[in-house]
């Protein structure tokens, strides 16, 4: 059976700064609604920058991924939910963009982490001191 892993979302309004000069959320603030469900799920399990560091650990950004389905514009109301759906050999995090203001979705994705112990060593699995936090 495959273990059950923790999942957070978030509420944003869309501000003006991250639309073009079309009125559309440029697609690279995509990435920064993702990091803002990611640093709450992570929070939610004690795995904010400190505690990871805390254990030893760091972690990077080996991937990343965005598929568009829908424009934001300025001012419309989203959810970006965050849950881990992996944590071997590597850590993935897939997400979804929800556009609250016209019901429906405007992306999905996934990041892919890697971790490596306070000298840059990368690790061939997620430590467990990680992997148990995750879990609901």
């Amino acid at each position: 059976m495959k273990p059950a892993f923790r999942r957070e979302t978030v509420r944003l309004v869309v501000p003006f700064h991250d639309c073009d000069p079309m009125g559309i959320v440029w697609h690279g603030n995509f990435l920064k609604y993702f990091e803002h469900a990611r640093t709450a799920l992570f929070r939610s399990c004690q795995l904010d920058v400190a505690e990871v560091r805390d254990l030893g650990l760091r972690m990077y950004v080996a991937d990343a991924r965005v598929r568009f389905t829908h424009p934001l514009g300025y001012g419309d109301e989203i959810e970006v939910s965050a849950k881990t759906t992996a944590t071997a050999p590597l850590l993935r995090v897939v997400y979804s963009v929800r556009n609250l203001t016209r019901d429906r979705r405007s992306a999905r994705g996934h990041t892919v982490l890697a971790i490596t112990d306070e000298k840059g060593t990368l690790l061939k699995d997620t430590p467990p001191e990680i992997t148990d936090r995750l879990r609901v």
